[in-house]
């Protein structure tokens, strides 16, 4: 069965679209649902978007992320809820995503969703902007590896914390090409990056400021080009969740497509 919801961006989003950020440090601007946006909505069974492990205790988690108190190295996958197809129209672009993500605003990406209890996980989509680039294929990045480069320094970049006492460690754990079905080459590229805090960054011995993981996450890219412009889908989860949830996200990267605007 299939839902076609047509979002008019001219009208306010109803209460229930209206969420609070998932608090990820990164540089924040709003972003408006530009003309008309067709959400396409595929009700299907997904393998194992997540473990069902934890329906009874989805409330009790959610709860203590939101009453401030720190859980960095606990996260857990929510049950197969099934995709959703975003299309963008105006942009030229389109995806799947969880059906049960909620969409967030002033998030600094062209379009923002995230899981309402893993707070850690998102997916985005950025475009380079139409008057200034003049891609003409992906493959104007260089090779897959060069392009992973960049992608990383990018990420790096916008995760810098001037708080003393942080470090990041980074890889690229994977680079690599593929044609889809529409006659285009993407680029996939996969991330780790680990940051590392003190609990007491103030402290004037040494001794006394001891670093332990602050959080260890997964991000993948897909990188695309049309309209002289560059998409980049973005995909970021906890590395812990990412191992239990990669065939599922593996879907959703696959289905990123970039898409000629008429007119």
């Amino acid at each position: 069965m299939t839902t076609t919801i047509i979002l008019n961006s001219l009208l306010p989003p109803p209460p229930h679209q209206t969420h609070s950020p998932s608090g990820l440090t990164r540089h924040t601007t709003s972003f408006p649902l530009r003309y008309s946006t067709t959400i396409s909505c595929n009700v299907q069974t997904t393998k194992a978007f997540a473990v069902p492990r934890r329906n009874a205790v989805a409330l009790i988690l959610s709860s203590y992320f939101f009453s401030g108190v720190g859980l960095h190295d606990a996260a857990f996958a929510q049950p197969s809820v099934g995709l959703r197809e975003y299309i963008d129209t105006f942009d030229g672009y389109s995806f799947r995503y969880p059906q049960n993500w909620i969409p967030v605003r002033g998030a600094g990406a062209d379009i923002f969703f995230r899981d309402p209890y893993v707070l850690d996980e998102n997916i985005s989509v950025e475009l380079s902007s139409p008057s200034s680039s003049k891609y003409k294929s992906v493959e104007d990045l260089g090779p897959p590896q060069e392009a992973g480069e960049k992608v990383l320094k990018q990420y790096l970049t916008e995760f810098m914390s001037t708080r003393l006492g942080v470090k990041r460690e980074s890889n690229i754990l994977s680079t690599s090409s593929r044609i889809a079905d529409d006659g285009r080459i993407y680029y996939q590229v996969e991330v780790n990056i680990k940051s590392y805090a003190s609990n007491n960054e103030l402290a004037v011995m040494p001794q006394d400021r001891v670093v332990s993981l602050e959080w260890d996450r997964r991000y993948l890219s897909v990188l695309g080009v049309e309209n002289n412009r560059l998409y980049e889908l973005r995909l970021q989860t906890p590395e812990n969740v990412f191992l239990e949830e990669e065939n599922d996200l593996r879907q959703v990267m696959d289905s990123f497509r970039v898409n000629k605007v008429l007119g």
